[in-house]
């Protein structure tokens, strides 16, 4: 799945260098499934009925269609301010993709999970689907996970993405588009997020790189 304009090119100069500064890089840390939990504390590897359990900061349960799936590499690190960085990270992921599911950019999790510029344009990213009338089918590999943390509430997740075994799906037509696999197919993200009052990280900037040679198989 090659999905629209390569999503949210929005920080500013300044947060650009500092995100610049933390790369594309490997790890061996349990994978996790489109709950954002991690696979080795017991969550489900199935791809129905993913979804995110409430907790005491009030988190929305996040709920996919039985044809989707994120998958999360890198889940722990062995520090747990980073490992919470992570899960909040992949929540807010996981808050995009039902929003396209559901079609609406109005979902409880798109906004406890995104502020600020981060959520404008992922707003404006689901209404790209919305107004085409795409959903999406097929599962979606994040990897090379890393948090590169700066004071206690601040903290630089970069990240890739595999659109392989994705595909966009019509929602009126039913017609899923089948294109073969290309370096476009592989997106690097790097994102700022900022620890509220409630200890939530939430992603308050985002840039990518569709195609970037750092995530190339």
């Amino acid at each position: 799945m090659t999905r629209r304009p390569c999503l949210l090119a929005t920080a500013t100069a300044g947060v650009t260098a500092a995100l610049l500064l933390a790369g594309c890089g490997g790890g061996d840390g349990a994978e996790s499934d489109s709950t954002g939990k991690s696979a080795d504390a017991g969550a489900s590897a199935s791809p129905s009925a993913s979804a995110s359990s409430a907790d005491a900061a009030g988190r929305p349960k996040i709920t996919f269609p039985s044809d989707a799936k994120n998958v999360f590499e890198d889940a722990k690190t062995g520090d747990a301010t980073k490992d919470a960085v992570l899960a909040d990270s992949a929540l807010g992921v996981n808050s995009v993709d039902e929003a396209i599911f559901k079609g609406s950019t109005g979902t409880e999790a798109l906004d406890f999970y995104h502020s600020g510029k981060a959520l404008e344009s992922s707003i404006a990213y689901v209404q790209g689907f919305i107004d085409d009338g795409d959903t999406w089918i097929g599962e979606i590999r994040f990897f090379d996970r890393k948090v590169t943390l700066s004071g206690v509430n601040r903290a630089y997740v970069t990240y890739c993405s595999d659109e392989s075994k994705a595909f966009v799906k019509n929602k009126k037509t039913k017609k899923v588009d089948r294109n073969p696999a290309t370096s476009k197919s592989y997106v690097l993200y790097r994102t700022v997020l900022a620890k509220n009052a409630d200890g939530v990280w939430r992603t308050a900037d985002i840039v990518s790189n569709r195609g970037d040679r750092a995530c190339q198989p």
